[in-house]
Parts: C-alpha cells; structure tokens; sequence
C-alpha cells in the first residue's frame, strides 16, 4: 500500500525532506519521476502510468501536501516504517486503502526507481 496525506494536514512541511522517494510534494507543485531517483528516460509505473521521467506531472492536490502513489515505497527498503507518518505532528500521514502492494511489490518498485 501507499501512505496518504489527509485533508487535516497543517502544511508545516515536516514530511517532504523525510522521503528517501522524494514522493511528497507541496500542494499545487508539479512532480516528476525524476524528482530524487535515477529514473531516466521513459518510464511505466507500477499503476501502469508511462512519461518521460522529467516530464511534469499534473498536482494530486492544490491545497495541502500530497504523496504520489507512484513513487512511494512506504520507505520499506529504507527504514522500518514510513518516515512521513513518524514526523507528523497531526498524524494525517495514513495508510491509504485505495493502494494495496506487498512488501515484494514496495521492494521492486524501490527497485525500479534507484538503480
């Protein structure tokens, strides 16, 4: 699964420098595959979405931080639990039910975007 960041987020900021993905970003700020990975080129993730890995990707949200799906390994291969959920201070960093993966499929995805 993926972690989400929900609608009580305060917008301190606390979690973003925390992700070794580099998978949250400010609402209203694009995102891209690139973006602290070594992805290069054209890439498919995992949910199936193909772009160039520099190419900017449309914000998840305008209003508060969001993580992107795509990118985030819940840490697994990096820490012990997700580092944005540790930090948080109004514990809005949750697990999000929409995106299920196993510890094989956060290992991979890891995988995938540090070579």
């Amino acid at each position: 699964m993926a972690i989400m960041i929900t609608d009580e987020c305060i917008n301190c900021g606390a979690c973003e420098p925390e992700c070794p993905n580099n998978a949250i970003y400010e609402g209203g700020n694009e995102w891209r595959f690139a973006d602290g990975t070594s992805i290069k080129g054209s890439f498919t993730s995992a949910t199936g979405l193909t772009a160039d890995a520099n190419e900017a990707q449309t914000p998840k949200t305008m209003d508060i931080y969001y993580i992107v799906t795509d990118k985030c390994t819940e840490c697994v291969g990096f820490h012990d639990e997700p580092q944005c959920a540790a930090v948080c201070p109004v514990d809005c960093c949750v697990d999000d039910p929409d995106y299920r993966e196993s510890k094989e499929d956060l290992l991979a995805k890891k995988s995938s975007m540090h070579l």
